[in-house]
């Protein structure tokens, strides 16, 4: 289970092993937290030669998973569980040390946690977003989405598509079918890099993109593609279901639903309404 935590606002991208019961997080996106390096890439690649030469387990044990890039596609990033990245920090001189630390272990605490009661994953994702100044009606919608998100994909994993390359494909002809665009596209006329596209929408954008989603699902619960290109095709026909409906609102209002903004520019706004 692939997932985003927040660490003083900043992401790291994570993953939850079910077989070991642990997470494993990205170590580039910890070293640009702790290091606020320009190039934490380069910066793993010094210190990883560096621990290899004082014969360090670290780099020998480190293990390589799927890690969504900003690009939206999967590629295979070194990643570590708590016990490593404990040792990982011991080699980092950083003021935020011991603040991760005491992170890392209330991440692994929330996790055990949700496992015995489900309701606190959506207590906790509901924080997060209050945390970065999101609305509540704006987190119920977001909360919704991933719901939805989450069912379609279940229907991709039953179909036999595979996560990573393939997904991304897929979404892709949805996000282009309802908004006329690609997801880099959406995200450059956002200005977005690293951020998350969906955390960016607004309202409308989101219920059009679960509108999408959910048509996706139905449509290949009704017709069972057997091969990548129908479930192609299947994409495309959910995602006009969505353009459907977003040219019907459009010629009503004579507003353009996909927009510029942001997160961050409609979080400014806000408070200079304040």
């Amino acid at each position: 289970m692939s997932d985003i935590k927040l660490f003083e606002q900043k992401q790291v991208r994570s993953v939850w092993d079910d077989e070991q019961e642990k997470w494993y997080f990205s170590i580039v996106d910890i070293i640009e937290i702790l290091t606020e390096s320009p190039n934490p890439r380069k910066y793993w690649s010094v210190l990883k030669t560096r621990l290899k030469k004082e014969g360090s387990e670290l780099t020998t044990n480190c293990s390589q998973l799927k890690l969504k890039a900003a690009d939206g596609k999967f590629y295979k990033s070194d990643v570590a569980d708590t016990e490593q990245l404990l040792r990982l920090i011991q080699s980092i001189p950083s003021p935020k040390a011991e603040p991760f630390k005491l992170w890392l272990a209330q991440v692994g605490r929330e996790r055990l946690d949700e496992m015995q009661d489900p309701e606190q994953t959506i207590h906790r994702a509901m924080q997060d977003y209050l945390q970065l100044g999101y609305s509540e009606d704006w987190i119920n919608q977001r909360l919704k989405s991933i719901e939805i998100r989450k069912e379609l994909t279940d229907e991709w994993k039953r179909l036999g598509v595979e996560e990573g390359q393939q997904f991304a494909i897929l979404t892709d002809i949805i996000t282009k079918a309802w908004s006329g665009k690609t997801t880099k596209e959406y995200k450059q006329l956002k200005g977005l890099k690293k951020e998350n596209l969906r955390d960016n929408m607004t309202n409308t954008e989101l219920i059009l993109t679960m509108l999408a989603e959910a048509s996706t699902k139905d449509i290949s619960q009704a017709v069972n593609p057997a091969t990548f290109e129908e479930n192609k095709a299947v994409a495309k026909q959910g995602g006009n279901v969505a353009n459907v409906a977003r040219e019907e609102l459009e010629s009503r209002t004579g507003k353009k639903v996909v927009s510029d903004l942001s997160a961050k520019k409609i979080l400014a706004e806000s408070k200079k309404l304040k």
